[in-house]
């Protein structure tokens, strides 16, 4: 029976699952059918497929071809199993032998005229491929930069579809086009990789040591933030130099970002770095923007592309209320859940809250409030969409006050950004030994329970005080509680002073 087989990959957010590409050559009618729950792209791979082939040198065969793609339960999507699906034709057609393509997968979109085109998402096909114990993959050469990144692989990239009949042992008559330069497919150095001074030094920032110091515990604990303050003083420049004095990711946590920059066709400018990722939509962004949207399987979001890193929101209050409030349950449980009408896609999103605000809409409500032009209505009305819950998930709440002298040349100027990050690492690096047994990596991530056991009567008594009069919430209290044990940590003491849950509380109502 002339069956070709082969195999491919498709995701599911970031999730891969092995896909069974079969192609059937019976008797019949010219026709040339895909079956298995293909999307709208993979079904218009007939016509590109067919093109492909024949400007290889292929003979279409003049009958009835079917190509299965199993299992059949789970939709395929996407264009990047165009070249499997020409790969088990001709396989299929004895153009190639049918030995030659076990346990390989083969990837790649392709043009009519049989050129070869790079996909997104390759780096989480890999790893799942590694996983499962496939090391033989054909990939688009213009993605052989990102496949360079997964060691221990038998990667071959192909230009056109010839290219891999010739491989394969075929014979075929073709021509390489000459395609246009594409910035995505831009090789990957050194010089593209961002290192934590790209982002701007800390010392470059006049004044504000209180919000520098916010920042620095916001950092170390994990902590999200929301800065208040007029225009020009500093809150967005504050912001940007947050991931210089982060700690560094791991190399699980580098290869999650890295994959998720595979999917959105963006790790050829970033490579896999040990910075955490800052993402910063405009305040006009959609909740599909935000959160993720798509017709068909969901495609990531800015909450996605911010994972183990900084989601800053400038202009806060500017942004609608429906996105706002979206981001409650990813704040709580690090992942989001799309639901669409052909799946649900999961998308991790454990990622840090930054925010800056103007206190009023034309920004100079502070202070005296004396050049506020804003009525008391519009200030309400400003801030109303920062509600209760959204502000309650977040820890640390400052005002930026404006700046008053500029310093002198002379003059000392404020700590490094790499200063700062090793008091920062290390803060981080007790907080893990602490909570080794938990799985937790940062304070933020403390339990109400562990907290309550750990920290002194003294302590806490300033805790239930706060309580009794209504100045924190419960939630409040346990992630003023989280403040303090970050505050030790950042001062080197085992367990937290009474001072540093003052400073806790204060530094969850200072804004207000």
């Amino acid at each position: 029976m002339p069956i070709g087989s082969t195999l491919s990959v498709g995701l599911i957010g970031l999730k891969a699952f092995i896909i069974q590409v079969q192609a059937f050559i019976s008797p019949g009618l010219p026709y040339f059918s895909i079956i298995g729950l293909p999307d709208t792209s993979l079904s218009e791979a007939r016509e590109r497929v067919k093109s492909a082939c024949q400007a290889s040198g292929f003979s279409w065969p003049q009958t009835r071809v079917t190509v299965n793609m199993s299992p059949a339960s789970v939709p395929k999507r996407g264009s990047s199993h165009d070249l499997s699906i020409a790969a088990s034709v001709l396989c299929a057609s004895n153009a190639i032998r049918h030995d030659c393509l076990e346990n390989t997968i083969v990837l790649g979109e392709v043009n009519l005229d049989g050129s070869v085109l790079p996909i997104h998402g390759l780096l989480p096909i890999m790893l799942h491929a590694k996983e499962r114990g496939i090391h033989k993959l054909i990939v688009p050469y213009r993605n052989l930069d990102e496949a360079a990144m997964v060691e221990g692989l038998d990667v071959i990239g192909v230009q056109h579809v010839g290219e891999l009949i010739e491989i394969m042992g075929g014979n075929a008559t073709y021509r390489i086009p000459d395609l246009p330069h594409n910035s995505d497919d831009a090789t990957v150095d050194s010089s593209q990789t961002p290192d934590p001074q790209s982002c701007g030094d800390m010392s470059e920032v006049l004044g504000q040591e209180y919000a520098k110091w916010a920042l620095q515990v916001a950092a170390a604990g994990g902590h999200n933030l929301i800065m208040t303050g007029p225009p020009g003083a500093g809150k967005t420049m504050l912001a940007s130099r947050l991931p210089g004095i982060m700690c560094p990711l791991n190399e699980s946590e580098q290869l999650e970002v890295a994959s998720i920059r595979s999917l959105c066709g963006t790790l050829p400018h970033y490579g896999i770095t040990d910075v955490p990722p800052f993402e910063a939509p405009h305040h006009t962004a959609t909740t599909a923007a935000l959160v993720g949207g798509g017709s068909g399987i969901a495609t990531p979001g800015a909450i996605t592309r911010a994972h183990r890193g900084i989601l800053f929101l400038d202009e806060a209050p500017e942004f609608s209320a429906r996105a706002l409030q979206t981001m409650r349950e990813p704040l709580e449980s690090g992942y989001v859940a799309l639901s669409r009408s052909k799946g649900s896609t999961y998308y991790p999103a454990t990622f840090q809250l930054i925010m800056a605000a103007n206190p009023c809409p034309c920004g100079y409500y502070y202070g005296t409030g004396e050049r506020c032009t804003c009525k008391e209505k519009e200030r309400m009305r400003y801030f109303s969409r920062l509600s209760g819950p959204i502000l309650d998930r977040v820890d640390i709440q400052i005002s930026v006050p404006p700046v008053s002298r500029i310093a002198q040349q002379h003059e000392t100027q404020g700590e490094t950004s790499q200063i700062i990050r090793e008091r920062v690492i290390q803060a981080r690096h007790t907080a893990m030994n602490r909570f080794k047994q938990f799985g937790w990596t940062c304070n933020a991530q403390a339990s109400g329970k562990w907290l309550h056991a750990n920290t002194s009567l003294k302590a806490m008594e300033l805790v239930n005080k706060a309580l009794s009069n209504h100045q924190l919430t419960l939630r409040g209290a346990d992630r003023a509680m989280r403040l303090a044990w970050t505050l030790a940590d950042l001062d080197g003491r085992t367990s937290p002073t009474e001072q540093d849950v003052h400073q806790g509380i204060e530094l969850r109502t200072r804004m207000s």
